[in-house]
């Protein structure tokens, strides 16, 4: 079997040998383990030399699924609380593999009207969900990471602007360092942009007035006095407890100052499809750029994220203008999204986020969003239950920062990093550990559709049966 023409035949029976496997991987989704415990022995199948001559279509799909559906890890279950990770909802998931059917060449109008129509609409749909002026020009992107990148690499077109440099043409020779400010809450998918933009990874001034990392307000304002044109990225939902930056009181001063506004809100944005939470992201419409991930609290596939920026001629500005004789710009009624971020190849990622946001609409997401506020607040209230259990931070959205503490003490962050490796190593459910306030935490994040009140109770008896067995 060496030439995939030959097989043309079995492309339907491809698809229908996914699709045959998939009821029984989704049934099983509530109850299997999140990590199968025989991982590696499973993962052993995938390996091998090259073969000179395939095994053939449906043979060599079906060896993958076979694989597949016993060693990958059900990210996409109710107990996986790991990286802030959402499943896809029927919708998406559906969209997502029309998305691999129809394989649209999506960063160009000319090559597919369908996908650009698409990506537009979806914008204008998030920025309606989210609150955010239609005016902002918009682009999607793989994740929060490129999202953080797209409006950091406008910020830095505006900022080379203000010095009279053109910085995409010519570089940032001969300019001197950006100024970045943050409060200790920035992540680390910003510090990567900042450092793939090459301004440096550990750039940003940090400004805290705590050990958590709040900003310090004052001190940043007598910083942005001093330094001319800046940058100040705010954090909307903090990776260990949730915390949001004050953006409204950020915008306050990138107003003052003449500085550009950035917000990181790879899944804190989601505060505002909730009248409960949205005074958390209050001022997030004045931003010159957000961030947000879609695969988060939207329930879309991986991969999926959005920027947003104020000025959207500085998106051009930034991406546009390769002058490629064969990549003749759109004309002012179209948009080719290619010029607009740093994808040059993009698959249609505007199809999922479509069919999830037109299947359950505005009201769907709000109680999505409100039920794992709930579920969070229950999983604090059990931990606060819990005697050996300490909860470190309060429970503002979905994030629950917690440490085993017995009676008796002792080196707390050896045993919560053993009690971290138990729960991974035993798979039931799935979460890690961090460190917050210079302690070893766990901190399950609760975002996905299907996770229900059973998950949490279940959850929190898997820690405390495993704590038992370390103290």
């Amino acid at each position: 079997m060496s030439d995939p023409r030959a097989e043309a035949h079995h492309a339907s029976a491809a698809l229908r040998l996914v699709a045959e496997a998939a009821p029984a991987y989704l049934a099983a989704l509530p109850d299997a383990p999140v990590q199968p415990s025989d991982t590696a022995k499973l993962l052993a199948d995938l390996d091998g030399v090259l073969p000179e001559r395939g095994d053939g279509t449906l043979d060599a799909l079906a060896k993958l699924v076979e694989i597949g559906t016993a060693a990958a890890t059900r990210s996409s279950g109710p107990r996986f609380f790991h990286f802030v990770c959402g499943g896809s909802t029927p919708a998406a998931q559906g969209a997502d593999w029309l998305t691999s059917l129809l394989d649209q060449v999506a960063g160009l109008q000319a090559a597919s009207p369908f996908a650009a129509r698409a990506e537009t609409v979806v914008l204008d749909w998030l920025k309606d969900l989210f609150g955010l002026p239609a005016s902002h020009g918009g682009v999607l992107t793989p994740s929060a990471t490129f999202a953080n990148l797209t409006g950091l690499a406008a910020a830095r077109a505006w900022w080379a602007a203000k010095h009279g440099v053109d910085v995409v043409a010519d570089g940032l020779a001969g300019l001197p360092r950006m100024p970045v400010m943050s409060s200790g809450y920035l992540h680390v998918s910003s510090r990567k942009a900042l450092q793939i933009l090459g301004l440096g990874r550990d750039s940003a001034q940090i400004f805290t007035r705590d050990d958590a990392g709040r900003v310090d307000l004052t001190a940043m304002e007598a910083a942005l006095a001093e330094s001319g044109p800046a940058v100040v990225i705010a954090n909307a939902g903090e990776v260990n407890a949730g915390d949001f930056d004050p953006i409204e009181h950020l915008a306050d001063l990138a107003h003052r100052y003449g500085a550009w506004l950035h917000v990181d809100g790879a899944f804190g944005l989601f505060a505002a499809t909730s009248p409960r939470t949205r005074h958390l992201v209050k001022g997030v419409d004045r931003a010159d750029s957000i961030a947000s991930d879609g695969h988060k609290w939207l329930n879309v596939p991986y991969e999926s994220g959005f920027a947003f920026v104020k000025d959207p001629g500085v998106l051009r500005q930034a991406f546009g203008s390769w002058g490629a004789a064969y990549l003749a710009p759109a004309d002012e009624d179209a948009v080719d999204y290619n010029q607009l971020g740093p994808e040059s190849s993009r698959r249609a990622r505007a199809l999922p986020i479509w069919a999830t946001l037109r299947a359950y609409g505005r009201e769907g997401h709000r109680a999505m969003v409100e039920r794992h506020l709930d579920l969070a607040a229950r999983f604090g209230e059990a931990v606060e239950a819990a005697p050996e259990l300490e909860l470190l931070a309060p429970v503002t959205l979905n994030i629950v920062c917690f440490r085993l503490n017995p009676e008796g003490g002792g080196d707390l962050d050896d045993l919560n990093k053993r009690l971290g490796q138990a729960v991974i190593d035993d798979g039931r459910v799935f979460m890690g550990t961090s460190v917050y306030k210079g302690h070893t935490v766990l901190r399950p994040a609760i975002v996905n559709w299907r996770t229900t009140a059973e998950d949490i109770d279940f959850t929190v008896a898997v820690v405390r049966e495993l704590a038992a067995g370390l103290v």
